[in-house]
């Protein structure tokens, strides 16, 4: 009968012979299959964060998006006003960095627990917003703190409160 294995690179390939197994691979007379593994890993977490050449806090910002385990590409314009424009957002709910994930676009300094939960949720939306550049959010945390929400920009232009942080 068939045969399912991991190949040298670890994807799961069928094989036509059934491998030799030991004791030690049998659970409840079943071979022990590894589920880890190249083929089997979650896709990574990417996304491309367009800034401008002289801001200092959209640096912060981005490595707060590596420290959670995004793999950030860096893209620096001198004009983000065409990239906002074309993911839909209004110039009062913009910030000074745009990044794109998906479908989405990440307008400022957006936390990544709400970037992830986005992503798990999919709302029907354009982009998640944290407007202007609020004190302690990430990459702001200099500038002090103060509450502040993330803001959800549906896909008729419409708003609600995604998140809100202290």
């Amino acid at each position: 009968p068939p045969w399912w294995d991991l190949d040298s690179q670890g994807a799961l390939t069928l094989v036509q012979t059934r491998p030799r197994l030991s004791r030690r691979t049998l659970v409840f007379g079943l071979p022990l299959v590894a589920v880890a593994g190249p083929a089997l890993a979650a896709p990574p977490k990417r996304m491309i964060a367009y800034k401008t050449p002289w801001c200092g806090c959209c640096g912060g910002w981005i490595a707060h998006m590596r420290q959670a385990g995004w793999i950030v590409e860096v893209v620096e314009r001198e004009d983000l006003a065409p990239i906002r424009a074309r993911h839909g957002i209004p110039d009062r709910l913009a910030s000074c960095h745009t990044a794109v994930v998906g479908a989405y676009a990440i307008e400022g300094h957006v936390p990544s627990s709400d970037v992830e939960r986005l992503l798990g949720e999919r709302p029907a939306a354009r982009a998640l917003s944290a407007p202007g550049m609020p004190a302690g959010s990430p990459g702001m945390e200099a500038a002090g703190r103060e509450p502040y929400a993330t803001v959800l920009i549906l896909n008729d232009g419409s708003t609600r409160v995604f998140g809100r942080h202290n």
